[in-house]
């Protein structure tokens, strides 16, 4: 199946993007949300609950939904991010960048050469995309650092900068911690607020996009601030709240 279109070109033409995060192991579960609407799913191996193998089975299964495949890989290491691309991931999601050097590693590390340092070896991705995988690899693929703590906040019009960032992505409740402030969105405090009009606005100097961690509440919020990667919910969440409102409302009769 051919895979999903470039966040990244869709970002360029002004398009607000909204995906689902996977917490949860398992094919099924991201083919399920991947058959929803959602622009992307993304698949968590940093807090999520899967190995790279398992990881690589839900690419897979994304592939034959409409949804482009995200990974946010544990760290910034190159191979771990050459891996999951190499499993047909077209974006790259990597926490705690501190610095402009750590977000021109990551580039380095997803892209192919000249304009980073990616090993060539698309095995996996090669049999859905076939031989002209090599030729738009780089046009297709987003590296999307994560903005999350104060020293990253201070780098920012940095981070912005290196050539082939292609998204700023907010971390909440790591960047609210790292504030001061209780885990989540802290709209409304001047120090959360101040964090996020910073973000978007190097991200805006920069000429890329703005990506966060949200919720159906404070999605509108986002997008009247200028974001285009906007997460609306988890595999956990959703079938929590699906749960508890089946059993409410049976409860109730």
């Amino acid at each position: 199946m051919t895979a999903a279109p470039a966040l990244k070109a869709r970002w360029k033409e002004g398009a607000v993007t909204f995906g689902a995060w996977c917490m949860m192991p398992g094919a099924m579960g991201a083919e399920i949300l991947g058959r929803q609407g959602y622009d992307w799913v993304l698949i968590d191996m940093q807090h999520g609950c899967m190995d790279y193998e398992t990881a690589l089975g839900m690419i897979r299964a994304l592939d034959q939904t409409p949804a482009t495949p995200i990974v946010r890989v544990p760290w910034n290491d190159p191979g771990i991010i050459g891996r999951v691309l190499d499993a047909g991931a077209l974006g790259v999601l990597i926490p705690m960048i501190q610095t402009a050097e750590d977000a021109r590693r990551a580039v380095e590390a997803a892209l192919y050469p000249p304009a980073g340092r990616r090993s060539f070896g698309p095995v996996r991705v090669g049999l859905r995309d076939g031989q002209g995988y090599f030729q738009t690899a780089n046009e297709r693929v987003a590296v999307i650092p994560m903005i999350e703590t104060r020293e990253a906040l201070d780098a920012v019009d940095e981070i912005a900068a290196i050539p082939g960032v292609d998204a700023l992505f907010v971390g909440p409740f790591d960047l609210s911690i790292a504030l001061g402030l209780p885990p989540g969105d802290n709209d409304g405090k001047p120090a959360f607020d101040a964090a996020i009009a910073k973000v978007s606005e190097a991200a805006k100097r920069a000429g890329i996009a703005t990506a966060v961690l949200s919720n159906p509440k404070v999605a509108p919020r986002r997008v009247e601030q200028g974001f285009q990667m906007i997460s609306l919910t988890t595999d956990t969440v959703a079938l929590m709240a699906a749960a508890r409102a089946d059993l409410a409302a049976l409860q109730k009769k």
